[in-house]
């Protein structure tokens, strides 16, 4: 990129050479007669609307004895200063132009809010292209617009979610473009035993939870990314294929050990049983809706976490145990090593029946 400074103004030769006239006390009248030009050609020079051309360059230093080429340089460089400044002036159009159409499609409020943009407008547009991974800014159209016939359709037929698509989009963007700059291990789906086993340590202790389970997924090639939620994006989790490596995007929106787990392992079932097949999928676990409305696949993504979380072997076991209550549950968790918040996350759903009073911390730690 050029170092050369721009002037706000271009300054004509002719102005240099009204000074010199003042300067010498000379009129324009008896210069141009000196030099045998009309006054009214002498005129036009001085106030910037015809050029210093070689010819009047050799007059003006025979007359006033400063070299031609200082004429000739000034004109030059007079006409590259007004060429640039067309150039900034056409730039600053397109930045404009480009911001605009950057203000329908990208959520600025939150991308500022987490650091990702400068209020430098020439900086920020190269950040947005590189978050949506888009030569240009108006490639943001057909981007949104691929979005929308990705995500799911069950949350636009229920009116308990509030979603706001470009925000949707924003997000869901920033995780995908976090995820293609990490490096992961590759990727074994015949791991997935050993996986199962360690995170259960993890969520069992709940000590150091997010990083710990960061780590885990990342020595079995799967991406880990923590992005905070935007406004109406009722994201719990997302997955999709980055690179050589699945992904997986957490907003962490309700902070429970019981709702991380889950979540862990719903997308986990994308990876293991959806995404290994399709690589082009996305998918998206919004706030829990009428189960009705799910999908097929949703509802797969559902019972690969409920039983990879309590087995069908174990949930037997627990409802079985009389009476049912927060000593049974922690008696079963501790037997089994199985965080005592998500077997009651399990129970309050199969009972419907959230209310349940009890000491169990569903903090995630």
């Amino acid at each position: 990129m050029s170092n050369t400074l721009i002037p706000n103004i271009a300054t004509h030769p002719g102005e240099v050479l009204k000074d010199e006239l003042n300067a010498r006390d000379i009129k324009q009248k008896d210069f141009a007669a000196q030099i045998s030009m009309q006054p009214t050609m002498l005129n036009e020079i001085i106030n910037g609307k015809r050029p210093i051309t070689a010819d009047i360059a050799i007059l003006f230093e025979k007359a006033l004895d400063i070299p031609a080429n200082f004429w000739m340089n000034f004109q030059v460089q007079y006409e590259l200063d007004n060429a640039r400044i067309k150039e900034r002036n056409i730039q600053k159009l397109q930045l404009i132009e480009q911001w605009q159409l950057i203000q329908q499609y990208v959520p600025l409020k939150y991308f500022s809010k987490f650091g990702y943009l400068t209020n430098n407008v020439s900086e920020d547009i190269v950040k947005v292209k590189q978050i949506y991974q888009v030569n240009r800014i108006d490639e943001l159209v057909d981007s949104f617009a691929s979005f929308k016939s990705l995500t799911p359709s069950y949350y636009r037929k229920s009116d308990k979610l509030q979603i706001d698509e470009v925000n949707m989009f924003g997000w869901s963007s920033l995780v995908m473009w976090r995820a293609k700059t990490e490096k992961g291990k590759a990727f074994d789906p015949n791991k997935l035993v050993e996986l199962k086993n360690g995170l259960h340590s993890i969520f069992f202790r709940n000590l150091n939870s997010r990083e710990l389970t960061k780590e885990l997924l990342s020595e079995f090639g799967i991406k880990l990314i923590f992005q905070g939620k935007f406004e109406k994006t009722p994201v719990d989790g997302f997955s999709f294929w980055s690179e050589e490596n699945p992904a997986i995007g957490l907003t962490l929106r309700h902070s429970r050990i019981d709702n991380f787990a889950f979540t862990i392992f719903h997308e986990l079932g994308h990876i293991y049983h959806h995404l290994q097949k399709d690589k082009s999928s996305q998918f998206m676990d919004l706030e829990k809706t009428d189960n009705s409305l799910k999908s097929k696949i949703e509802k797969e993504a559902d019972s690969f976490a409920q039983t990879n979380l309590i087995d069908e072997e174990q949930w037997n076991e627990l409802i079985s145990m009389v009476p049912l209550n927060e000593n049974t549950l922690i008696a079963f968790s501790k037997k089994h090593k199985i965080n005592p918040a998500i077997v009651l996350g399990r129970v309050c759903f199969e009972m419907k029946n959230y209310a349940i009073k009890t000491s169990i911390d569903k903090s995630l730690n």
